[in-house]
């Protein structure tokens, strides 16, 4: 579905991926690991065209999208939770969800759309009328992934979404990440937790400064002794 090949994109004059390629099934949960400064949002932020590569190829669906606008790329069928939420503070909840929907112009898509975002997050329901700003980190996070679904891609990237959030809100949150990707909805996950990571991903890709590191399948990335030391802490 997704292909990157040997993809190279600077900050200025700094490098930050030093010619990365991966791939993505259809269908599957790809995750990418890494420290901070690994590069890992600037190639979310590279497929999505926010960033836009000095060399290199991206393919998704078979056509090549890295010189592709963002909205154009939404309209492909790629949607981005970006790290740390960035919900609209000062808008209602309803009102964020409704701006993930800016591709589609009937208003019947649209309220099935919300009804099957209220289906996975309850709570924003109850929450419809309230600013996303008062909202606790776990629901601005359920806002963000149900923001980014309203345009019912076909590709979800996610930026750390259990950043800062406790633990039974992390699992509650994975809980639903899985059954989306379950109903269809292919998933390029990045992590820092690799424990959870591994428990949902179908293949990991361990980025350190600007390079795949190393990959694999999590069962295979957890017999690797020098992985579990520097990634599960044992």
């Amino acid at each position: 579905m997704l292909e990157l090949n040997s993809i190279e994109t600077f900050y200025g004059k700094i490098p930050a991926l030093k010619g990365i390629s991966l791939k993505v099934d259809r269908g599957s949960i790809t995750t990418l690991l890494g420290a901070n400064g690994a590069g890992k949002t600037t190639t979310l932020k590279t497929i999505t065209g926010l960033l836009h590569p000095a060399n290199g190829k991206i393919f998704f669906d078979g056509h090549r999208i890295e010189k592709a606008p963002p909205a154009n790329i939404v309209r492909y069928g790629i949607s981005m939770v970006p790290e740390g939420r960035q919900v609209f503070p000062e808008m209602t909840v309803k009102e964020n969800l409704e701006m993930g929907a800016f591709i589609k112009k009937d208003s019947k898509v649209i309220k099935k759309e919300l009804n099957q975002i209220c289906e996975y997050f309850p709570i924003l329901e109850k929450r419809n009328s309230h600013p996303a700003g008062l909202l606790s980190g776990g629901e601005q996070q359920m806002l963000a992934i149900g923001r980014a679904l309203m345009s019912k891609p076909k590709l979800l990237l996610l930026d750390e979404p259990s950043l800062g959030l406790a633990p039974l809100i992390v699992d509650d949150i994975f809980v639903i990440i899985e059954k989306i990707n379950q109903e269809g909805t292919t998933i390029l996950l990045v992590e820092q937790n690799a424990r959870i990571a591994f428990s949902v991903s179908d293949y990991c890709y361990i980025l350190e400064t600007g390079c795949v590191q190393t990959q694999g399948k999590p069962a295979d990335l957890m017999n690797n002794n020098e992985v579990v030391s520097s990634y599960l802490g044992e």
